[in-house]
């Protein structure tokens, strides 16, 4: 590879795309793990006598714990797909903070928002 010092804008917008998409995927992941936590989706222990409802009470609170974990990592990961498509507007994405050099086709295509090169990661 020649020492580019960014991606081309035709590279850019293929990387655009590749983001949007993911984006759009983990926004709807997100809605449905907060609906999951508002209980709109219409599973759960509500109905049940009050027996069940004693036994499943821990399982309950467990499961909500869990799936409040899972939304605070989705949204942040929707925070770092914003960023990088920032990034993209700025010309600056598939730059490494680190080394400044270009991060690999192949990691920005596995991890998107990714802002150090594997390189600058090991390093780390």
């Amino acid at each position: 590879m020649t020492d580019k010092k960014r991606y081309s804008d035709e590279e850019l917008q293929e990387f655009k795309a590749l983001v949007l998409e993911k984006l759009n995927k983990a926004k709807k992941d997100y809605e449905a793990l907060r609906a999951t936590l508002a209980h709109t989706d219409g599973n759960d222990i509500q109905d049940t006598s009050p027996t069940f409802k004693v036994l499943e009470e821990g399982a309950s609170v467990l499961s909500r714990e869990e799936t409040g974990k899972l939304a605070q990592r989705q949204q942040k990961f929707i925070q770092h797909l914003e960023a990088a498509l920032i990034r993209i507007e700025n010309k600056t994405y598939g730059v490494c903070r680190e080394t400044g050099k270009l991060i690999s086709k192949e990691r920005l295509r596995a991890v998107p928002h990714a802002t150090l090169s594997i390189d600058a990661k090991r390093n780390q």
